[in-house]
């Protein structure tokens, strides 16, 4: 019978978990700490791993770390926390973690996860080992679905030099997914170079990336590396690459392909650089039209990273918001509960890059520790804003009344169906059932 190790320090999760897993039809053996759950991997060879990120001894992620260090322990192990973030999700997946789940695990995510990290027994073994180089610093905020996923990537991809192609609108961080896959994987040490590929004249362009020898041109009175020779042992990024035109996407491919540059007037160098490419387009469209090279797009799209707008993960707005006031002000600034709701409701049709600005300009002119709703005046007209109504004025029970709204109208647009509401709110069907009971929704829908 298939054997799962059930690491956790909480006991009634432990034991409630545990008789799930036995109910799924699965062997199992508990352990309450880190050190404990070494032991019982290196003795009792389970076949899948459920641990906890926060125990008392040591993290979750260290005994991750240890168990893929081991030469002759190997069962896929996935992380299960209540505390998910950007730093830690990603590192899970760099460190060799099947997956990163969030608590409460519902029992059909449960079987999934199970039957997954069963079928992906054999090749567990051959995973790499990897050394810890992810800073503890969270340079992705958000917690919604869309965004995991992404931070799961880049967790499983920083360690190679695979070329990644960053999709989404403009102003939803397509940079900041770069940066973060470049400083969490094997080129930390090397240099991040970002070229706006837009920004710069066609005639420009290819000694900007390229370089050039003294005297190739009028003008040219020094010799310049250029962005590729720049980001050797590192990370390069080529920023709206959609922009380009076709006579330099063919350069770029065969800069790409070979990794060798031609410096313009120059001879052919060799460059060691990972690619990372990003655009606002829509680059399948533009290959049909013309405006783009098929044989580049398919050199760049290697591994996808598309970025939803914010306006389509509500939940991430809030701690954005939060995140940059706190960059943004040269003291403690709270939101109050009206601010709360005009920033929870507002479009943000310039994504990420409007909400920072936002809040950049909100703490200059906010002249106590309390941002109100008239500070965001700028954002324009209150229309749409839903009407919560709380006894008190503070944080929590504004949020509260928002979730609460949230759901309901989820649950309206999906006509009841909880399934659906809850993939609309990005939030486990699980979760779902206990705000609906806390929030008195609970006779509301079906399942």
């Amino acid at each position: 019978m298939t054997h799962v190790l059930i690491v956790d320090d909480d006991k009634a999760l432990r034991d409630a978990l545990c008789e799930t897993v036995r109910d799924l039809g699965y062997r199992t053996t508990t352990a309450s700490t880190g050190h404990e759950a070494l032991a019982l991997a290196a003795t009792s060879r389970p076949d899948a791993v459920l641990l906890d990120l926060r125990m008392p001894d040591i993290s979750g992620l260290d005994v991750l770390k240890r168990l893929r260090e081991a030469e002759t322990i190997s069962p896929p192990v996935a992380i299960m926390t209540a505390y998910a973030t950007a730093a830690n999700t990603i590192e899970a997946m760099r460190l060799g973690a099947f997956d990163h789940v969030t608590k409460p695990v519902g029992r059909d995510d449960l079987a999934s996860l199970l039957r997954r990290m069963v079928r992906s027994r054999s090749s567990t073994s051959t995973m790499p080992k990897q050394a810890d180089r992810l800073s503890s610093g969270d340079e992705l905020i958000g917690s919604s679905a869309s965004m995991r996923a992404v931070q799961k990537i880049i967790g499983l991809v920083a360690d190679s030099d695979t070329t990644v192609l960053i999709t989404g609108e403009t102003g939803t961080g397509k940079e900041v997914v770069a940066r973060t896959i470049h400083h969490a994987g094997a080129r930390s040490d090397g240099p991040f170079v970002a070229l706006n590929c837009a920004a710069i004249p066609a005639d420009l362009l290819e000694s900007e990336l390229f370089g050039h020898v003294r005297g190739a041109f009028t003008g040219a009175v020094t010799e310049r590396k250029g962005a590729f020779r720049d980001a050797g042992g590192g990370t390069l990024f080529l920023d709206e690459i959609g922009d380009m035109d076709l006579a330099m996407q063919a350069k770029i491919l065969r800069a790409i392909q070979e990794r060798v540059v031609t410096p313009v007037g120059g001879r052919p160098q060799p460059v060691d650089v990972r690619i990372a490419a990003a655009t606002h387009r829509d680059l399948p469209q533009w290959v049909s039209q013309g405006k783009f090279r098929e044989d580049l797009f398919y050199r760049l799209n290697v591994v996808p990273i598309a970025l939803q707008p914010l306006r389509d993960r509500a939940e991430d707005i809030l701690p954005l918001a939060q995140h940059f006031l706190r960059l943004s002000a040269d003291r403690p600034i709270a939101l109050s509960a009206q601010a709360v709701q005009r920033i929870a409701v507002h479009p943000w049709p310039g994504n990420i890059r409007e909400l920072r600005n936002a809040m950049e300009r909100a703490a200059i002119f906010c002249r106590g520790d309390i941002l109100e709703s008239d500070d965001l005046d700028f954002l324009g007209a209150r229309d749409s804003q839903p009407t919560i109504t709380t006894e008190t004025a503070d944080l929590p029970s504004a949020l509260e009344g928002l979730e609460r709204k949230m759901i309901a109208d989820a649950l309206a647009q999906s006509r009841g169906n909880r399934a659906e509401a809850a993939r609309k709110l990005g939030i486990h069907r699980q979760l779902l059932h206990s705000k609906l009971a806390k929030y008195g929704l609970g006779d509301t829908g079906r399942a």
